[in-house]
């Protein structure tokens, strides 16, 4: 049989029509990554130094003892509905955590913008974390309601110890060296920068409070080290001095822009400490925001080796206040 040429052309014409069609009808998908957040965060602002700068106050410093007021900011209270109706700060608005942007959105900031308050000051690390990297000023209430009257200091006063010295996980060897690894390898369909941190602080906010118990049981970091990645948010002189947990790598500064995050793997769970839980909250919060699995160690080393902090001067519990509260 001849072979028609002219039907063989229509043929191959019709096949890259075809083709062209369906490579144009192809929908492509936009993909928003850790470069994308990250190159958004430094270019406003929003590397983990510029944060930390002012995010916590004591109680004496915002109070009108007169009558247990807080004239200059709208205080923002995360503990839950019991919590806060055994006692709270007068003209505090109740939330949790995860509602905290919602609650900033619905009631105008004080003079001096919004404090946050939970029960110990380290839940409100992660809300003022999302607050600061939303642009709200917000700072943390330091150490909580804990150390706002004596009738709520139990949280903080149950806490302190000693647990860490004479442990055998508890040292002062030098520090081991940081790694380097890859970053976070998560992926979004958003890729606009604002509209991206957007989507990663809600992330991390529906997570909830990332911490994990530095001590009294068998799973906690002091007695099982080895299965944590462990960073410690202090000068290489304070890690020296006053022990730290077998392993842990001291990291502080943490930044994007000089790289200290790249010590960090993004697939081992990672547990950050400090002196208190407050500071290592804020940071633990930023870095689940890039994407991070990582928890801060409760109560820090305030519960591991409390007296040689006090005694050198650190930041350490110290007792609560009697400052005047509501009920109801």
């Amino acid at each position: 049989m001849k072979l028609d040429w002219r039907l063989v052309l229509v043929l191959v014409m019709s096949l890259g029509l075809m083709v062209g069609c369906t490579d144009d009808d192809e929908e492509i998908v936009p993909v928003g990554t850790f470069d994308d957040v990250s190159t958004y965060m430094t270019d406003n602002g929003l590397d983990l130094p510029a944060l930390l700068i002012d995010w916590v106050i004591p109680a004496d410093l915002v109070v009108d003892a007169t009558d247990g007021s807080v004239p200059d900011y709208t205080v923002l209270d995360i503990r839950g509905v019991d919590d806060f109706a055994a006692g709270h700060i007068s003209g505090a608005i109740n939330t949790t955590l995860g509602d905290i942007l919602t609650a900033a959105e619905g009631n105008a900031a004080g003079t001096n913008g919004y404090l946050v308050v939970c029960v110990t000051g380290q839940t409100a690390g992660h809300a003022v974390m999302a607050l600061r990297l939303m642009g709200y000023e917000a700072k943390v209430l330091k150490f909580g309601f804990s150390g706002w009257n004596t009738a709520f200091e139990g949280p903080w006063a149950g806490a302190t110890g000693n647990r860490g010295m004479d442990h055998a996980n508890w040292v002062t060897t030098a520090d081991p060296g940081r790694g380097s690894y890859d970053y976070p390898a998560w992926e979004s369909t958003t890729t606009e920068g604002a509209a991206l941190l957007v989507e990663r602080v809600e992330t991390m906010l529906a997570g909830g409070f990332k911490a994990i118990l530095g001590h009294t049981d068998a799973t906690s970091v002091l007695e099982a080290p080895a299965n944590y990645q462990i960073f410690n948010f202090w000068t290489m002189d304070e890690y020296t001095t006053f022990g730290h947990f077998d392993g842990a790598v001291q990291l502080n500064p943490i930044s994007i822009t000089d790289d200290e995050i790249s010590a960090i793997d993004p697939d081992m769970q990672g547990a950050m400490y400090c002196f208190t839980g407050q500071t290592s909250s804020m940071v633990t919060a930023w870095l689940n925001v890039l994407g991070y699995d990582m928890s801060s160690i409760l109560f820090g080393v305030n519960a591991l080796n409390y007296d040689e902090l006090y005694a050198a001067g650190k930041p350490t519990w110290h007792g609560a206040a009697d400052y005047m509260y509501e009920e109801g």
